[in-house]
């Protein structure tokens, strides 16, 4: 058993308030959630309006699903959301 661990920092550079940043955060880790079944959540940043970053993990049963499961992911963050992905970080543990 591997645990699948990422973390996305997203650059959204309309957002004014943390209440249009909140309304973005959701809708990406509900997206996520549903249709991958992972658990996921904003993890840092969360009074910086503009920066956005979702922290995801999930478990899988060996490492080539974990990195097909991590490459589904990160196709699915940057066709989803408008926001600018800055960096991307994978961990296999």
């Amino acid at each position: 058993m591997k645990i699948a661990v990422m973390t996305f920092r997203l650059r959204a550079p309309w957002v004014h308030s943390l209440k249009e940043k909140r309304m973005i955060v959701k809708s990406i880790v509900a997206k996520l959630q549903n249709r991958f079944h992972v658990s996921a959540a904003e993890v840092d940043e969360q009074d910086i309006h503009q920066i956005i970053v979702i922290g995801v993990a999930a478990i899988v049963p060996h490492n080539a699903l974990a990195d097909s499961l991590m490459n589904e992911l990160s196709l699915f963050v940057e066709e989803n959301t408008e926001a600018e992905i800055l960096d991307e970080e994978r961990e296999i543990r």
